[in-house]
């Protein structure tokens, strides 16, 4: 262990000018360090962090390299060794444990024992005379014993006089047990410590791996005609979590203004009765801390809220800091809110588009704090409610300072907080978001559909410093975007999206009922929104037809939860199958005891068919034993021997595989069987 008075201090050391000649290790080229450690990275409860540098110094002396770490509530450090890997880069890995922030840095030094040693062993298998280098060594450990305390210090007393000794056998200056001595008593004076202290957030499971579900509350009801309930969404809590979902997403649940209301397929005009956009917040009801009348009451959301919690599951709300023009705030701090030459309100707009049911937020007003303050009471309300996930609509619209004090400010009080940044953006501006504490983000996974797209797009996601603070959750649709590939591939385009997004990412969604019954009717050619669109109509739906993909749905998600390799975004490998309709990958545990392989066919019209070839050194697999691959899906087994083996998919019965793969191993009876 080492005090953080001591870090502090050999950070202090390094700025005075009487030793910083002596400090000889340079330590460059951290990772993972975001932005000069600006930011923090993400881990969630039990995964590892494993930390490397360019580590050295002038010379060939020998250098000892730790990571130190620690919670933020801890004064002690603990060390980690660092291992050489090539060409002066070093790595250790460590566990964060508990749901809290951690700290890590890393030092380093010449190491003066450890040198000696080394050198030693040269001159013994040479046959050298080390008379006098006995001497040298008996000397370093005499002034680690100076240094040392109790019985270490007893200890090294005794090698030293040993090693010093002609008479004795020079192995006893080899010993592990006096290797192990020295580093725990080593002579750090002139350590380097990186000039950095870098910071995790450390979140529960479920920021890591979720399983969404989106469903509008109001076209819960069995019965036509009715406007749905909390009751109602209770009621098809089972059937959700019977598929293998755990986040329940609720569009708004507040109060929807009536000025300049939108009707059916986004009419300017609402019809009498017609329900509105959730996203127009606001009325005469009340705003953000309400509650629709005709949804239920608040002990009726609280009691949703438990009764999904007591199922493994979470209620996940749509926070979207807009308002109608019937919003309180609009008549209670008209300075939140930017104003024409004439005096109205500007209203939103994205030309030529107009949305005159919605006024955005001016965060630019002078009472942006007492606008801040209030914008952050909002999730912390529905946090005393019991709401620990959040979708954040159109996070990118609003300014960055913003989400880092809110965010940072609503996790202090309730840690276990999830955010979902809704930003489908320019990259930057997704990824500056993540880095400023959304927990997960949507992305462009919806517009990659050729293999070359989604290899390219998932190995930035999954290998490049992106991994450490963005956590990708797919979503094949969503109320705002019926792609085109859904449009016109049909139902084998809906299980080829599910089964990639299902597997690609530890995190994915779907825009619930319209999924599972293959909704892909647009608006008009060319446009991705959909023809009747739910955001602006209570439906109907007949989760009960025949043709719903909820069965496959269940499987793959069963899938997922039965297979942790399937639970991260690390150890993904994308494979050749000499068919660019076809795209295969594993994903594999570190210690490869679990493994994955998925292959897609990404032409939903016709037969494809390919030689997939896997590294099967990687997979743990000997290369002259055969292997099982069960299909999770369709619940074939087959006995595929060597690197390459051939697969064929008809889009029109399954198109996709998703093998479990199992090792052939023999036991001590000398028999073989699968695990």
């Amino acid at each position: 262990m080492v005090n953080s008075s001591t870090v502090m201090n050999i950070h202090a050391g390094e700025s005075t000018q009487s030793d910083d000649g002596r400090r000889r290790v340079i330590i460059e080229g951290v990772s993972p360090e975001i932005d000069a450690g600006r930011f923090p990275i993400k881990r969630t409860v039990g995964e590892p962090v494993t930390v490397e540098a360019d580590v050295f110094t002038d010379g060939h002396d020998a250098l000892t390299c730790q990571v130190l770490y620690k919670r933020e509530d801890e004064s002690d450090w603990t060390e980690v060794d660092m291992k050489p890997l090539v060409n002066d880069r070093w790595s250790a890995t460590f566990t964060v444990q508990k749901q809290t922030g951690y700290r890590y840095t890393i030092v380093a030094w010449v190491d003066h024992f450890k040198t000696w040693s080394r050198d030693l062993e040269k001159r013994l298998a040479a046959g050298q005379d080390v008379t006098v280098d006995r001497q040298i060594g008996a000397l370093i450990i005499e002034q680690a014993a100076a240094r040392a305390e109790g019985s270490d210090s007893t200890a090294l007393q005794t090698y030293a006089g040993l090693v010093r000794d002609p008479n004795e056998d020079v192995e006893i200056a080899l010993n592990p047990a006096l290797a192990a001595l020295m580093q725990r008593n080593a002579d750090r004076q002139f350590s380097t410590m990186y000039a950095n202290v870098l910071e995790i957030v450390v979140e529960r499971v479920r920021a890591r791996f979720s399983t969404w579900y989106e469903l509008f509350p109001r076209s819960a009801s069995p019965e036509p005609g009715r406007h749905g309930t909390f009751k109602d969404v209770e009621a098809r809590l089972p059937a959700i979590k019977q598929m293998g979902f755990d986040v329940l997403y609720l569009p708004p649940i507040h109060p929807i203004g009536t000025t300049f209301r939108k009707g059916k397929n986004n009419s300017v005009t609402a019809e009498p009765g017609e329900p509105g956009s959730p996203w127009a917040i606001g009325s005469v009801d009340g705003g953000h801390k309400a509650i629709h009348s005709e949804l239920g009451t608040l002990d009726d959301f609280r009691h949703l809220v438990e009764t999904a919690r007591a199922e493994g599951m979470d209620i996940a709300m749509d926070i979207a800091f807009q308002c109608s023009p019937d919003h309180p705030y609009v008549r209670e701090h008209p300075e939140w809110f930017r104003h024409r030459p004439d005096g109205t309100i500007q209203y939103a707009e994205n030309p030529p588009k107009k949305y005159q049911d919605i006024y955005p937020f001016d965060f630019e007003t002078d009472n942006w704090s007492e606008l801040w303050n209030e914008l952050k009471s909002v999730f912390t309300y529905w946090c005393e409610q019991g709401v620990r996930v959040f979708r954040v609509d159109n996070p990118h619209t609003k300014p960055f300072p913003f989400w880092e004090w809110t965010i940072g400010e609503v996790k202090r009080e309730y840690p276990d907080t999830i955010f979902l940044s809704e930003a489908f953006t320019r990259p930057r501006v997704l990824y500056r978001l993540a880095k400023l504490g959304f927990t997960q983000s949507y992305n462009y996974f919806a517009w990659r559909n050729t293999r070359y797209e989604l290899t390219e797009y998932l190995t930035e996601l999954t290998t490049t410093e992106v991994q450490e603070y963005c956590r990708p959750n797919f979503w094949p649709n969503t109320p705002d975007i019926l792609p085109e590939y859904l449009q016109v591939g049909g139902r084998p385009a809906f299980i080829s999206r599910l089964v990639l997004a299902a597997t690609l990412g530890a995190s994915y969604g779907i825009y619930g009922p319209a999924y599972e019954l293959t909704d892909n009717t647009p608006l008009e050619l060319g446009r991705e929104e959909y023809l009747h669109s739910e955001k602006y109509e209570i439906k109907q739906w007949d989760i009960n037809r025949p043709d719903s993909l909820a069965s496959i749905i269940t499987l793959v998600n069963r899938a997922r939860h039965e297979n942790p390799a399937l639970q991260s975004n690390t150890g993904l490998t994308f494979h050749d199958t000499g068919n660019e309709a076809l795209i295969a990958y594993t994903k594999a545990t570190a210690d490869k005891e679990n493994a994955i392989l998925a292959v897609v066919n990404l032409d939903p019209n016709y037969v494809q068919s390919g030689w997939v070839n896997l590294p099967l050194e990687d997979l743990g697999i000997e290369p002259d034993q055969p292997y099982q691959v069960h299909d999770l899906i369709g619940g074939g087994r087959y006995l595929w021997s060597g690197p390459s083996n051939y697969i064929e998919l008809n889009p029109h019965a399954i198109p996709a595989h998703v093998f479990r793969i199992r090792h052939r191993v023999r036991t001590e009876r000398d028999f073989d069987y699968f695990v």
